[in-house]
């Protein structure tokens, strides 16, 4: 059930936090408009991210975009994490917010002291037996790959 959603979010954000685009997420840190020299990096093994039953059953599909702050240590303070595009559905909104808390990043460096960012942090939620969404190209080239 949860395959999907762990599979495309994973491509998108492992190493270095890229978009959907394959760019960087736009990151502010704090005290200034310096930029960091070094991005967050995710470390989860797995995504927190679970697919709503309801939603899954139904295969509503979304996109989630959240905006995070991510201290010195690479946690995701709670706090600040909001729903910055929504899905269009509360209940994906929601379990992409909740999933977030669970994330932990190796944290971004400016002059190799670790700094606390602002990330867009994307979260896509793809039923397995869904039609792709428009913009799912890449995943509709991947699934019919040998």
């Amino acid at each position: 059930m949860y395959l999907r959603l762990a599979l495309v979010a994973f491509g998108v954000v492992i190493g270095a936090c890229k978009d959907a685009s394959g760019e960087r997420p736009r990151l502010r840190g704090l005290g200034g408009p310096e930029r960091p020299d070094e991005h967050p990096v995710m470390v989860n093994a797995e995504l927190p991210f679970r697919y709503p039953p309801a939603l899954y059953t139904r295969k509503v599909q979304g996109n989630v975009t959240l905006r995070l702050f991510i201290d010195r240590d690479g946690q995701v303070l709670a706090d600040s994490t909001r729903v910055e595009e929504s899905s269009g559905y509360s209940s994906l909104d929601s379990a992409a917010v909740k999933g977030s808390q669970e994330l932990h990043f190796i944290p971004a460096k400016l002059r190799g002291e670790p700094l606390g960012v602002s990330v867009l942090f994307p979260v896509y939620f793809r039923h397995p037996e869904a039609a792709p969404l428009p913009g799912d190209t890449v995943l509709a080239a991947r699934d019919s790959s040998p």
